[in-house]
């Protein structure tokens, strides 16, 4: 038999992937996990703090497979790109498509605009290591260049793992998780590598000049 904090947890998993985080109250937890009203409070705190717990239960094993993998590419000397970028992304592909409740609660929390702030909470050691060994890899981008590609980074992964498959130009074949993390990586290698626009020329315009 599951435990109290086991059933608040499954509880709130399946109500925030099924209705999102803003919308669930911390009584509709308690009666889904038939808990009592000072369980959550007991066990976790806060509907915060129980969010993070969610998370942190299913992210956890992540990045350890994540900081595990980028051990193994730094013992071979500085890694490439796509080698920082497959440590980095394959174990979400893997987490996904055993735990698809888990990616669609996390898709939710992106539509609201709270995912950075969980990621940030729970995310930063994983992160700071990833950027780390990202940045040193593509030590010929200006600073800025950078933080504008990582910031389109995480638009793409969001949409490749947490939307719905809409598309412009024609249908898509969804694989499962793990093809749309091979596809991921092999358009991030490029985006890194590709060159910097000249600063001292205009953005191309849209449109004819008249």
């Amino acid at each position: 038999m599951i435990d109290t904090p086991g059933r608040l947890l499954d509880a709130a998993e399946k109500l925030f992937a099924s209705e999102g985080y803003g919308a669930v109250s911390l009584r509709q937890i308690i009666a889904a996990a038939k808990a009592n009203v000072a369980a959550v409070h007991y066990h976790f705190g806060s509907k915060q703090q129980l969010l993070d717990a969610v998370v942190l239960r299913k992210a956890e094993p992540v990045n350890r497979e994540r900081l595990m993998r980028f051990d193994r590419l730094e013992e071979h000397g500085p890694p490439k790109v796509e080698q920082i970028l497959a440590a980095f992304l394959e174990p979400i592909g893997i987490a996904a498509a055993k735990n698809p409740e888990f990616t669609r609660m996390m898709g939710r929390l992106q539509a609201e605009g709270i995912l950075t702030q969980v990621l940030d909470r729970n995310f930063e050691p994983v992160l700071s290591r990833f950027l780390a060994l990202l940045r040193k890899a593509t030590e010929e981008l200006p600073e800025s260049e950078f933080h504008w590609r990582v910031y389109f980074m995480q638009g793409a992964l969001a949409n490749a793992m947490l939307g719905t498959l809409n598309r412009v130009g024609g249908p898509l074949e969804d694989e499962g998780f793990p093809a749309r993390i091979e596809r991921l990586i092999a358009f991030l290698s490029g985006a890194f590598r590709a060159p910097v626009r000249r600063m001292d020329k205009p953005a191309r315009q849209s449109g004819m000049n008249q």
